[in-house]
């Protein structure tokens, strides 16, 4: 007699539109140990996260203040266009 497994995949949920995906569909904002916010294209990083599906939910979370929420800690402008960027780059090779 064969067991049935209730095997569910963690859904993670888009700061900037509310969403929710699974890890590998959305990409991911991490502030690491020793404070900075950096991209993970990997999505392994370790530190605290958060998640967007796009670079345009990135640029809302901005303007509404829910990336430094997401994060607990406070992020730069210029670590904002940072990330911009690298999620540009990330949204192009998506596709």
């Amino acid at each position: 007699m064969a067991v049935a497994t209730n095997t569910q995949t963690r859904q993670r949920t888009c700061i900037g539109c509310g969403k929710q995906a699974t890890k590998g569909r959305l990409l991911r904002i991490v502030r690491t140990a020793s404070g900075t916010v950096e991209f993970d294209d990997t999505g392994k990083a370790s530190g605290r996260g958060a998640y967007v599906c796009s670079s345009a939910c990135w640029e809302k979370a901005c303007n509404t203040k829910k990336v430094p929420r997401a994060l607990k800690c406070s992020v730069s402008a210029e670590d904002m266009q940072r990330i911009s960027g690298h999620l540009a780059q990330a949204s192009v090779t998506a596709l």
